[in-house]
Parts: C-alpha cells; structure tokens; sequence
C-alpha cells in the first residue's frame, strides 16, 4: 500500500493491508531501515564496553551492532510519532539472515528499492522522450522477465510519471506470470489518469476493474472521484458518488473535501450542502477544511443559521477559523443587520472580538463590513476608532474603506476631515469609482456648499468615469440647491434617458420650481409626470397636491388621486393609503367611519386638509377621524407640527383649535410650537390660554416674549406666576436670568436670582451657569462667587462652562491664585479641560506679567492633544509681547507654527509679534513683521507703526522715528491714527524739537479726531508759547475750552535734552 501514497490524493488515510508475501523469521532476526542515511549517528561500539549478559541471543559478529540498530530504530520511531498520521518515515523491519543475505546482495542497504527496481523505474521512464507507438514495451523489457516480483512491479508502476508509460507497463504486467488483477494496480492507474485528466481512459479502466472481478475499495473511488472533481466533472462525479453510496464505500474526509471544494469553485452550493449532509449522516469527522468550505457555501444558499450552528460545532472541535470565515460571518450579519433595522450588531461585535482573541488580523473585507454596520447603526466613533486600530495593524485602507469613513465624517459634520480623506484618497492612486466621488459630493451637499459639490463632479468627468444613473441624480440635487434651473432640466434630460426619474428626483424639482415661483413649469412637469405614469410615492404626491392647492385647482389633485387609485401607481404596498384618500374625496366619510383606521397612515389626513380650501365641519370630521387611528393624538399632534413646518400656519391653527375643542390635551412639543407660532404673529394672549393650558411650557412662553423683545413682560409674567405660587422651573429661569442680562436690565436679572436662592428652588448646573454669567456681565463678582458656593453647598455638579466662568470671575478680581485653583480643581474632579479653559487661564497669567507659566500652560494643553484655534494662538502671541524683550524667540517661533497648523495670522497677532521685537529691540524683524503683514492684509497698518514708533522714541533714535513715520504717510499710503501723531508729538516736545512739533500740527489741523485729543491740543499750546506764538496758542486753548477738553499744564519741552538752545530746531 506504499505505493498509494502520492501527492494526488496524498490528504487520504489508507488503512494496512495484510501483505500477500508473508515472510518467515527464524528465532535470529537483523533490524535494518530503508530510508537513507541521516545525520543522526552512534558509536562504532569500538570503545565501549561488550553488553553484561551471561547468556546473549544470536550473537552478531559485531557484538555492539544490536544495540546501534535498536538505537536507531528508537529515534526514528520517536521521529515518526511527533510527525504525526502522516509521518514519512517508515517502519522497522525484521529480516532473518538469509533475507538479510539477500538485501545486502540488492544494495537495499540505504536505498528504498533495490536495484533491478530501480533500472526497471529509470528504463520505462526513459520512454518518456519518444513519440507514442514508436516502442515496444515488451522488447523495452525483455531483460525484466521473471526478474521483478508482483510487488516489484507494483512499484515500478507507481513511480511512473506518464500516462502513457502507466498505459503501456500495464500492458506489460499483464504478460508476465506473476501478475494478478489487483485493486491497488488498477488505483495506480487510475491515479495517473486522473492527474492527466484522461477521465475516459480512467473510467474504461475502472470498467476493466470491475469485469476483471476486483471489487474498488475507499482508496479507488476516492481516487476517481477526486479525478472527477479535478477536471470539473461534476455531473459525472455526483453520478458515480450515488453509486459509491449504494455499495455502501465508506470515504474518507480528504475525498469529502476535494469534493466540496471543487462544488464550491464552481458556485454549486445546494450541491455542497446536500453531501455535507450525508457526509455527517455517515459518520465522517470534518477537519478544519471542511468547515471553512462548508460554511461558505451555506452563507452563499441563505441557510446563515445552520452556517452559524457548523460554526459553533467546528469551533468546539478545536478548529481555529480562518479569517475569511470570520469575514464571511460579520458580513451576512451586516446584512441581517440592515433587513431587520435592529438587528444584530452585538453578534457581529463578538465575532469580531473573537477574531481578535485568535490574533487574526482583519483584512480590508471585514474592515468594510464592520464600518458599514456601524454608520448604518449611527455608531460612529466604534467605526472611527476601528480605522484607527487599522492604522495600528498595518491593514491598508482601500478606497471602499475611505468612503466609508467619508461617509461618516459627513454625518458627524466633520467637512475638513472628509475633504482631507478624499485629497489623500487622490494622492495614493487610490481614486477609480464613481461611488467615492459621489459619496463626497453628497458630504459637500449635507454641508450646504453646492458648488464644492459640483466641483467633485466635474473632477469626476474629467478624470473620464462613467456617469451611473445614481451619479446623475446627485448631480441633480447640486443644480437644485444652486437653483440652477437650466442646469437642472438638462440633467433631468439625461437621468430620463437611462429610465424616468425617480420620485425623490421629481419631488427636488417640484420644490425647485415653487421656490423660484416657476409654477407654470411646475405644472407642466406634473403633466409630464402623470402621461409618463410614474409610480408616485407618499412625499410625491404630497408636493404635487401642495401646488395644485396653491393654484386653487384642488379638482385637478382629486383626479389625479382617482387616475392613481385605478392604475394602482402609488408605490406604498399599503393599497389603503391611496382609497382612503379617494373615498374622502367622494365624500364617503360613512364607510371610512366603518373602516379599520388603526394602521393608517396619519399622512392621509394631513393630504386631506391641505385639499380643504377652507375651515369646514369636514375638517372637523378630518381630526376627530384621525382620533381614531392608532396613537391617534399623537399623529394628530404631529400633524399640527408638520403643517407648521410646511406653512401652512392657518391649517395647523384650525386643527389646534379643533383638538382643544374636541377636548384633546396635545402633545408638549406641539403645544410649544404653536406658543411659538402666536409669539411670531404677535399674537401673545392666544399663547398665554395655550401656555395655561399646559403648565410645563413656561419657558416657551418666557422664550416667546424675549424673541418678541418684551423682557418687561416677560419679567411681570415671571412675577405674576411666581404669586401664584407655581413652579417655573430652573429651564424657564435660566431664560428669563439670560433675556434680562442680555439687555441689560442686570438688577432684574439679580432679582430673579434672589427669589430663587431665597426660595432654595432645585436648580440644575445650566442654571446655576447662567445665574454666575450674568452677575459676570454686570461686575458682582462676590456675587457670582457666592453663586458658586451655593452650587457647590447644594451637590450640583459644576460643568466645564462653571469653570470657565469661575476662572473668568476670580481674573477680573485680580485673584490668579483662585483662578488656577478653579483651573486645577476642574482636573481633579474628572472635567475634560477644553481649550477654552486653557486660554482664558492663559490670558490672565499674561495680564500678571507671568509669562513663562503661561507659556508651559499653552504647551501643556498642546500636549494634552488640544490644537490651539486663531484665538488662543493670538492670546499667546499678545502674551509674548506683554512679557518684555524677553520671550521675543518664542513669539517669533509661535508665529511660524501657528501658520504650519493652518492658521493665517491677522491684525492682531502681527500687533502682537511687532511689539514682542520691539521691546527686545529688535527693530529689522519688527520692520519685517510690519512688511509681512502690508503684503497679506488690507486694514491699516497704523497701530502697528506706532509700536515701533515708539521704541524708537523711547530709545531716543529721532531720526529713525522721522524715517518711520515719513514711511508710514508716503510708502504705504496709510493715514496715521491719533497714536501715532502722538508718539510723534511726544517726541518732539522731549527733544525740543518745537518748529517741526508746530508744522505737524498745522498740517493735521483738518483731522476732526485730533482736535478730540487732550494731549495733542495741549501739546501745541505748549509748543506755539515756545516760539512765542501767544495769538495762536490762546487760539487753540479757546478751542479746547469750547470742546470742554482738560489742559495739560504739566508739559515740559526739551525734558530729554541736556540743554535747550535753538527754538527754530
């Protein structure tokens, strides 16, 4: 049976077979191994002492020999089992010494054949390289006669690479003498059949098998069965497997396998699960393979539960899965998920986490599947934080992967993001389907920016990808939100060459057209519509009622409702919707009284009242009908709400009023909506009997009034309930404290508060905010501060927004201290500090010129993973500047990476960068900041002239302020502020500089903000005294007494000079 061992069906266990050459052993027996010689050695036994045995058996005539052989026969046997079933390594023999004699005369010592058996195998494979027919076998031969015995020939038979050297030793075999018909010589042939895909020859042989008398066992079936399933046959493989069958041939699980994964190449998967079937009703043991092809199959046929029970048993036989069938698992339970809408996504999530407990790595498919469960569940940070755990296994993305997690930046708002992905999409190569550019385009159009979508698109078409139908009817939506009309109908003509549009597509353009006022266009396309005899959804026929009631043709929207109901052309499975609403067109209110209202859309009603022309009892009979549906108030309510939403105010007041009337207590929702609506129509008493009616919408009401901008009233409703002794509630409370503060009517607000301490009312953390915010506003302090106290002595847990407001509060008092105790006491208690906190903590360190701690707080909030925005970059650079020359390397650095990270520097973080060199004297990089910012900004430049400006006056460099300043009026065409012309009149009463200190005066005299200033109009006073121009000094002195300016008596000119000569200087 060897001889069976080859690498066609080489998976097959075959059972021993009892050699039909018995060998006779005498009582003096010679271990020796046919395999060759290993690395493995012993001994000579030269230099080891003879065995201690009195009486030793059969002695060799090397004594140690024995025990070298034995030796050896033990490594080997300890080799072969931890190779397990399939070990190479064959057995031990025994041999007596004649047949010892005669193995050594073979040279088999060593050698797996001897070596007639060898020249046999080599000859025969020589033939190999000849043309067929030009040989005789038996001549080829002739030398072989009554040499080889039936076993040797065997062997020489399956050592044969050819068929056709197979097909003529055969031939050859049956001559000789002591050949046998055997089932293992015709399992040889046809093993080599079946690896040539010789099929016909393979079953003629088997046909001479069975006439020849051999009966096939396991390993011949399996072998022509697997020669079957090799070549594709499997019609002809199911056929003689049926036979096997019957004559009851127990096969083996490697034949099972190459069976059923054959089937399953093919995509015969009812055929797989049919002998997956039988192959369990026979007893067979599956391995590993079996359940992977298996399970496969059965998630392709639908049977996902008994895919899921194979799966359990495979587990708890020991079977790690593949990846692949985990992949395949989550998949179909993706796809569960999306046709039940619960579904299953723990299911899922588990086999996911099973996977990763086995240490396999996910590939792209299951990646893909796992992302689409979770934005179809809306569960979008598992999903983000699963591509992150992708970017830590090293799994590459594909561009399914990417639009997916475009897909889910769009939907959490995150534009940049999804924009960032689709560029780094492009820039890997990554960028082929249609599916992506779309999917980024409706991101742009979730976001309102229509022609970023647009661009997507024409990036699309240029890069020459096919226009699908979907791709064309997103096209469409971006022409309608540009309200493009023209573009709009041209792509409406296009989408119609590939099918008429479809119902949301008709519906955009209705709206488009009603928008624009096209209504002429409008009801030409409803024409269009109805001739195409489209099948009209609920939201369709919704917007074609709506204009035909605008157009007062509600005759026109009941025909086409009857056209609908007689062509069955409404999409809804639900026929009811449709009759209802023409029934109630006839006027048959009697049958729809009778009829089972529970399940009916509420829709049907809301279509009914917009085809009411005016309030009538029929509308009456409308709402108390829907009363009658399931959940009936509700939809009522809900219908009052959507009226709102679609303006059709007058609609949703009849129907509120008939609720009331009818007794009905609407939902809060509604009722707020319609307190809302009144306060739009300035219509308050209707919003206070509505307020009254239910208690729990004070802060709509109080909302109302501070929309309305009635505070006043607002404040007396608030007095008037309180009186009453009703509960507002904290929610109302924080409005009306918020709608008083905001216009500053801050001792009412403190009122308010007051009444609320004084009464220890529950308030929540909202509350408690907007109480310290407001006190804020209005400069209590101590107040805000003991509004703190209070929240904390009453166990209200202060939010991030507290703290800032606190941290806030203690800066203004000037107690940093407290402020970086409110800062920290935020970490400890587990608040998540935002950047908001960081900043203002920031800004007061900076106030109290401790720079150096404001620098490590920015730095440690960056390493916190917070990215500082414009406001806190601009906090810190004003810091840098505040802080002395001292942080002027750090301002110019923070400069640089503010622009890395995005940031386009402003007005105010180069005033900020200016002033930091300034005071470090560092005049050329401040001259550069100032030339920086010229080139990228449009505002003027004055304030930061007069930074530098004055650095030069203070170091006393006259002639590179005078430089500067002529700069700043001929270069840059800037007109100096009322800084600047300070500055410079500062300078020259220092110096003494009185004539060029006159003539500046003189030549701004026609600036109307200079005459407002104190020190400039005192200054030239002083400086027209000096040269002895009294006339004109008293003139600008009346001036500023006219304007009710304070004169300056205390300017000194020539303050800086050691001497003060020429006054015409």
């Amino acid at each position: 049976m060897e001889a069976l061992k080859s690498s066609f069906i080489n998976p097959i266990q075959l059972n021993p077979q009892p050699s039909n050459y018995p060998v006779q052993l005498n009582s003096s027996s010679i271990i020796s191994c046919s395999v060759s010689l290993d690395p493995w050695s012993l001994s000579d036994g030269n230099n080891k002492p003879k065995p201690k045995s009195k009486n030793p058996k059969n002695p060799l005539s090397d004594d140690n020999a024995r025990r070298i052989i034995k030796g050896k026969a033990r490594y080997l046997s300890a080799l072969r089992r931890n190779q397990g079933s399939k070990a190479l390594t064959p057995k031990w023999i025994k041999r007596s010494p004649e047949q010892m004699i005669q193995y050594l005369e073979d040279d088999r010592n060593g050698h797996l054949y001897g070596r007639h058996v060898v020249a046999a195998i080599q000859r025969v494979r020589s033939l190999s390289g000849l043309p067929d027919g030009s040989y005789d076998m038996r001549q080829v031969m002739a030398s072989f006669v009554t040499k080889l015995t039936f076993r040797e020939m065997c062997t020489v038979l399956k050592e044969q690479r050819s068929w056709r050297q197979v097909r003529d030793f055969l031939a050859w075999m049956k001559l000789q003498l002591t050949y046998r018909p055997s089932v293992i010589v015709y399992t040889l042939v046809l093993r080599a059949y079946g690896q040539a895909g010789k099929i016909k020859l393979a079953e003629e042989t088997f046909l001479e098998m069975l006439e020849s008398g051999c009966e096939p066992d396991e390993v011949a079936c399996g072998t022509m069965l697997c020669a079957y399933a090799k070549w594709g046959r499997h019609k002809a493989m199911l056929s003689f497997y049926s036979a096997v069958q019957e004559r009851g041939i127990l096969l083996s699980v490697a034949v099972y396998n190459f069976m059923l994964s054959s089937l399953q190449k093919k995509s015969f998967h009812q055929s797989v699960s049919q002998i997956w079937g039988q192959m369990i009703a026979t007893g067979v043991s599956p391995n590993h393979f079996t359940y992977t092809v298996v399970i496969n199959s059965l998630v392709k046929i639908g049977l996902t539960d008994e895919a899921f029970r194979s799966f359990k048993e495979m587990k708890a036989m020991g079977f790690v899965p593949e990846e692949a069938t985990y992949s395949l698992l989550i998949t179909v339970t993706s796809k569960k998920e999306k046709e039940k809408a619960k579904g299953i996504q723990d299911e899922a999530l588990r086999l996911y986490q099973d996977m990763r407990q086995q240490k396999l790595v996910p590939s792209n498919f299951t990646c893909a599947s796992l992302l689409s469960l979770y934005y179809r569940s809306g569960n979008y940070s598992k999903a983000l934080s699963l591509f992150s755990e992708m970017e830590r296994y090293k799994v590459v993305a594909d561009e399914v992967i990417y639009g997916l997690l475009i897909r889910i930046y769009g939907k959490l708002g995150l534009y940049e993001d999804a924009m960032k992905t689709f560029e780094e999409i492009e820039k890997l190569g990554l960028l082929s389907e249609d599916k992506t550019y779309i999917t980024m385009a409706q991101v742009h159009l979730n976001a309102g920016n229509c022609e970023k979508a647009l661009d997507v698109m024409e990036q699309m078409r240029s890069k020459k990808v096919n226009f699908s139908r979907f791709a064309n009817i997103v096209l469409l939506q971006c022409y309608i939100m540009k309200k493009d009309v023209e573009a709009a109908e041209v792509t409406l003509q296009s989408l119609s060459e590939t099918g008429f549009p479809d119902c949301s597509s008709c519906n955009s353009m209705l709206t488009l057209y009603m928008k624009l006022g096209l209504t002429e266009k409008a009801k030409d396309f409803i024409n269009e519509i109805r001739k195409k005899q489209v099948r009209f959804d609920k939201v369709l026929l919704k917007a074609v009622v709506k204009v035909y009631c605008k157009e007062n043709m509600a005759s026109d929207a009941e025909q086409m409702i009857q056209e609908l109901s007689k062509n069955s052309l409404f999409e809804d499975d639900d026929d009811r919707f449709i009759q209802t609403i023409s029934m109630a067109i006839c006027g048959e209110f009697t049958r729809l009284e009778e009829a089972d209202l529970d399940s009916l859309d509420p829709m049907v009603f809301e279509l009914l009242l917009t085809l009411c022309e005016t309030a009538s009892k029929k509308e009456e009979t409308l709402v108390k009908l829907l009363l009658k549906t399931g959940n009936g108030l509700l939809a009522a309510s809900q219908l009052v709400n959507n009226l709102i939403r679609e303006g059709l105010t007058w609609k949703a007041e009849t129907v509120f009023e008939v609720l009331l009337k009818l007794g009905c207590k609407p939902e809060i929702s509604t009722c707020s909506s319609m307190i809302y609506l009144y306060g739009k129509q300035n219509q308050l008493e209707r919003a206070k009997h509505v307020c009254a009616a239910e208690k729990r919408l004070y802060s709509c009401m109080i909302d109302v009034f501070a929309k309305s901008g009635k505070v006043d009233e607002a404040y007396l409703f608030y007095q008037q309930e309180s009186k009453k002794g009703d509960d507002i509630g904290d929610v109302a409370i924080s409005m009306l404290v918020n709608a008083l503060a905001s216009c500053g009517k801050h001792r009412e607000a403190g009122n308010v508060i007051n009444d609320c301490l004084f009464k220890k009312m529950e308030l929540d953390t909202v509350a408690y905010n907007t109480f310290i915010k407001a006190m804020l506003d209005a400069g209590r302090l101590k107040f805000a501060s003991s509004i703190y106290e209070r929240m904390r002595a009453n166990g209200v847990a202060p939010s991030i927004q507290t703290y800032n407001t606190m941290i806030t509060v203690h800066g203004r008092s000037r107690d940093l201290d407290k402020a970086i105790e409110m800062f920290n006491s935020a970490g400890r208690e587990g608040v998540a500090l935002d950047e908001k906190a960081y900043t203002n903590l920031i800004c007061y360190y900076g106030k109290a010129g401790r720079t150096g701690e404001a620098s490590i707080l920015f730095k440690q909030m960056q390493k916190e993973g917070i990215k500082p925005g414009k406001v806190s970059y601009n906090i810190m650079m004003n810091v840098y500047g505040s802080g002395g020359g001292e942080f002027y390397k750090e301002a110019g650095e923070l400069f640089r990476e503010m622009q890395r990270d995005g940031w386009s520097p402003d007005s105010f973080t180069y005033l900020a960068l200016v002033r930091a060199y300034a005071a470090a004297h560092k005049y050329m990089e401040a001259e550069e900041a100032i030339a920086g910012f010229m080139e990228k900004q449009t505002s003027s430049c004055a304030p930061h002239y007069n930074v530098l400006l004055s650095a030069y006056a203070k170091a006393g460099l006259v002639g590179e302020v005078e430089r500067l300043f002529n700069q700043l009026l001929l270069v840059t065409g800037s007109q100096p502020d009322v800084g600047c012309y300070g500055t410079m009149f500062r300078l020259y009463l220092d110096h003494g500089y009185v004539k060029k200190g006159i003539s500046l005066f003189e030549s701004i005299t026609g600036t109307g903000g200079v005459k407002q200033d104190r020190f400039i109009m005192s200054a030239a006073v002083h400086l027209y005294r000096s040269a002895g121009l009294v006339a004109k000094a008293e003139a600008v002195l009346s001036c500023i007494n006219s304007l009710g300016i304070p004169f300056l008596n205390n300017l000194q000119i020539g303050s800086k000079t050691d001497s003060f000569i020429d006054l015409n200087l």
